[in-house]
This record gives C-alpha cells, structure tokens and sequence, in this order.
C-alpha cells in the first residue's frame, strides 16, 4: 500500500518547506490537512484588495541570510518594518522599550538620563536574586513603572492568569533600548510576502499533491500504511491518544471587521494592555503590505482558554506540562516511521524562520539526501 515516500500531515509553513525539499529529491509526498485551505496559520483571507492574516499577523525576519535568499527564491518580500505601539489609559508608548517609549514615561531626553531612572526603578527590587514569578522577575528587570503600564494588564489578558502565578522564564530578558529605535525585531531581515502568504505557500507545494478537508485521525490506518515516512506537524499528544497527558494551550479568538475609512489606526498593531479592556491588540491589516484600498480591515484579538474546539497557539511551557512533554518527547524518538516536527509537534513557540530552519535540516539529514541537497544549514 506504500504508494509515497512520505505522507505530510499538516500544509502549514513546515509541511510545506519539508514537503518541497524532500520533492526536489525526487521523492513522492502525499500532503493532508484538516483544514480547508493550505498555510496553517499563516493563511491569508482576502478581503476587498487586503490580505487579511486569518490566525493572526505574521511577519518573516531572521539574521540568517540562507533562510532569507531560501524564502525570497518563491516570493519577494517586501520592506515592512514591524513597530507596534502600545495603549495605556489612552495614551500610546513606542515598543520595545527605547528612548521614545522613556520620553514618553518621564520626559527623558538622554540615554544617560534614562539609564539613571531605569535604576532607580530597579533598586526597590535588587534583592530579588532568583524571581519565583513573572511579576517579580519583570521587577527585577524595569522596574514598577513599566510593569503596571505596559506589562502586567497585557500579559495577564494573555495567559489568562495573574502575573504572580505565571512563571517567570515568559519574560527572562526585556528588550530595553538605549536608542531611538521603534522596529521590534533586531533582525536586519524582515517583510511580508509580495502578494501575501499565500502565494508562497502556493510555491513550496508547486507540483505536490496536496489533500485538503482531510483529517489524518478519521482514517488513521489508512494513512499509516500509505506512505515509507509519516512527517507529522500537529499536536504530539493527539498523535499517541494522549497516552502521558494532555498538553495545555493558550487559544484566541478574533473578531474581523471591515470598516468604510482607508486608514483606522495608522499602523499595523496596537496593543492594549489596560485590563478592562478585554482583547489584547488591534491588527489592522493593509499596512503590512502598504495598502492604499478604500476600506480597511481591523482584526481585535482575544485571548481564549483552550478546549478541542479551538486552535491551540500558545504552549504553557510550565514545568508540568515540559515533564509531559519529555515523555512524549523521549517515546517519539524511538518511532522510526514519524517525523516530527512544527509548534504542536515539538511544544515550542517557533517563529517561521526557526520553522524554516528545522524543515531544512530534517529533510536534509542522511537518509533523505542526494547529491544535489548540499547546504551550509
């Protein structure tokens, strides 16, 4: 019944990478998805001229050049410069943390002066060697005034749980900026897709057979017997019937609007981190392609607890769930037959061009190469 090489459950960004080098090898993939359209979450829904990042805003940047000329070889990427801004009481502070977000803190003009007042905030909490919690170790970091303003009430909506009881490893390091510099990313790589996500999810699966509205689970012995190598991107727990756990999430829920006015925010994000009110930010999506429609698309995004009814995004990589995760972790490794690879099947928050970066190396290791695979990733 092996009639490909490899069956890839999941057309997302991994799937998609692995599936179109392992192809160039002149391998045989089958590729399934659940969903009804192919991308994962990176999936664009175009509304009246704008791509509308459907699972929320994704924007490419890394400083490994061999990502970027691997990624730009099926698209070219545009010159978008991530800057959000954040909202506190109705006022806006520049993000990350730089001389414009301190100006607008305490007036300070000169990175010296800042310096001094970022101590100052820091001293009431210098006795706090080994922070038990996000509260205390964004403290120890920058002290109260940034933490109320511009912190706590966004995290908090974020995770769904007082910062005292999140732990403190989500914020180990806070970008502080000595300079006047609001692009979010140090990356010196960084764009959106000319033509949207779409359009290089397209490309990569050029040439393979894609099956969408498929869901691996509903015809698992089937599947299993089709293919030499099964690439799997989903959640590793389903996978083995949650046999150690279930491993937990942070879910959202978007709410969409088109609005009749071509510039709503003047920016691409904005994020609220007051506590009353309830989403986190505001995406308003043409800018990242630098959209002169008519109409705009905003997207409000809020936090969700997770339930299987709903997209898993973010893991609760807590020390109960990572011991979970180490079992399923140390048992895959002993299936020959699986790959696993992508946010759900390894529990880790990647951005793409780490996802990237994984698809190359597992589909470039001995058993899969050829001569013509040589790379330097």
């Amino acid at each position: 019944m092996e009639k490909y090489d490899f069956l890839v459950v999941g057309a997302g960004l991994y799937g998609a990478v692995f599936s179109r080098e392992v192809t160039d090898m002149g391998k045989k993939c089958l590729v399934i998805d659940k969903r009804h359209h192919i991308g994962g979450n990176l999936y664009c829904e175009n509304i009246n001229g704008i791509n509308v990042h459907k699972y929320g805003p994704h924007i490419f940047h890394t400083d490994n050049k061999e990502i970027w000329d691997y990624v730009n070889k099926y698209v070219s990427f545009n010159h978008f410069i991530y800057s959000p801004i954040a909202c506190h009481q109705g006022r806006f502070y520049n993000l990350p943390f730089n001389m414009n977000t301190f100006y607008q803190l305490w007036g300070i003009k000169t990175p010296k002066e800042a310096q001094n007042k970022i101590n100052q905030e820091r001293e009431p909490y210098r006795n706090i060697t080994n922070p038990k919690n996000l509260e205390e170790q964004a403290l120890k970091l920058v002290g109260q005034d940034i933490y109320l303003k511009l912190i706590k009430g966004y995290t908090e909506k974020q995770w769904g749980r007082p910062a005292k009881e999140l732990p403190a490893f989500i914020i180990r390091r806070l970008p502080v900026r000595f300079n006047f510099d609001n692009n979010y990313f140090n990356h010196p790589y960084q764009g959106i897709p000319n033509g949207g996500y779409n359009l290089l999810i397209k490309r990569l699966f050029s040439g393979i057979e894609v099956r969408t509205n498929t869901n691996f689970f509903e015809n698992r012995p089937f599947f299993e017997n089709i293919a030499k190598q099964i690439v799997y991107t989903g959640k590793i727990d389903e996978f083995y019937n949650n046999q150690f756990g279930k491993l937990e999430y942070r879910s959202l829920r978007f709410e969409t609007t088109e609005i009749d006015t071509n510039n709503f925010q003047g920016i691409a994000g904005i994020n609220y981190t007051d506590t009353d009110v309830p989403f986190t930010r505001i995406i308003e999506h043409k800018h990242f392609e630098f959209g002169n429609q008519p109409t705009t698309v905003i997207t409000k995004e809020y936090p969700n607890e997770f339930s299987l009814d709903k997209e898993p995004y973010y893991p609760i990589n807590d020390d109960k769930n990572q011991q979970i995760f180490k079992r399923y972790k140390e048992y895959s490794e002993k299936n020959k037959k699986a790959i696993f690879g992508g946010r759900l099947a390894e529990y880790k928050y990647y951005d793409m061009h780490h996802i990237v970066h994984n698809a190359l190396l597992k589909s470039k290791k001995n058993e899969f190469k050829n001569s013509s695979s040589g790379s330097n990733i």
